[in-house]
């Protein structure tokens, strides 16, 4: 008819591709959650819990292992975001996928010099008194922001496979390698925390 608007449907060729891209996301960020806590697991049960008196400020070694690994963490992604500027696609995505290991590593090592600063006998003065709870509730938000960061970067290395990334566009890389690189300093900071009430 003259004068009225037909509407025309054109199939959207993304909603698929997005919804797979979802599915895949969830099934990083599961994946990466499974592999922290499987380790934390193994870690409890290799290690146990240090029998030390938590009434002073108590150092995991954990923290060292899991500082360097957000170490080697932040030059893989330093690399992932070198590589994918110079348009090199399949190291952009190895390094991604080491940094995302990395991360899940870095979460179950964490999880696990978190558990061991936790008292044996657990009394309101041991939750409430004295610096091991202040720096344990510092070390506790770093981790959930942590947990955000690799969510992030599930998010990089989904979004990678499908070649959403190259020499022209890579911000989400950039801005997910400044996160991490951010993360570190707030941790290196807690850690100064840490020495200073030692």
């Amino acid at each position: 008819m003259p004068g009225s608007q037909r509407s025309i449907s054109i199939p959207n060729r993304y909603a698929g591709g997005q919804s797979l891209q979802a599915l895949r996301m969830v099934g990083v960020c599961v994946s990466s959650a499974i592999v922290a806590m499987g380790l934390t697991w193994l870690l409890q049960r290799l290690f146990g819990k240090p029998n030390v008196d938590h009434k002073g400020l108590y150092f995991p070694p954990a923290f060292a292992f899991s500082t360097l690994i957000l170490f080697l963490g932040s030059i893989s992604l330093g690399k992932a975001l070198s590589h994918v500027k110079r348009e090199q696609q399949k190291p952009f995505r190895k390094w991604l996928l080491t940094s995302l290991i990395l991360g899940s590593l870095f979460m179950g090592v964490q999880c696990y010099a978190l558990w061991s600063l936790f008292p044996n006998e657990r009394t309101y003065e041991s939750a409430t008194v004295g610096v091991t709870a202040f720096v344990l509730c510092l070390a506790t938000l770093h981790a959930i922001h942590f947990f955000v960061a690799t969510m992030f970067l599930s998010l990089i290395v989904t979004r990678s496979w499908s070649d959403r990334y190259d020499h022209e566009y890579f911000w989400g890389v950039r801005a997910c390698a400044w996160f991490w690189h951010f993360l570190g300093v707030v941790w290196v900071a807690i850690l100064a925390v840490i020495a200073i009430a030692l």
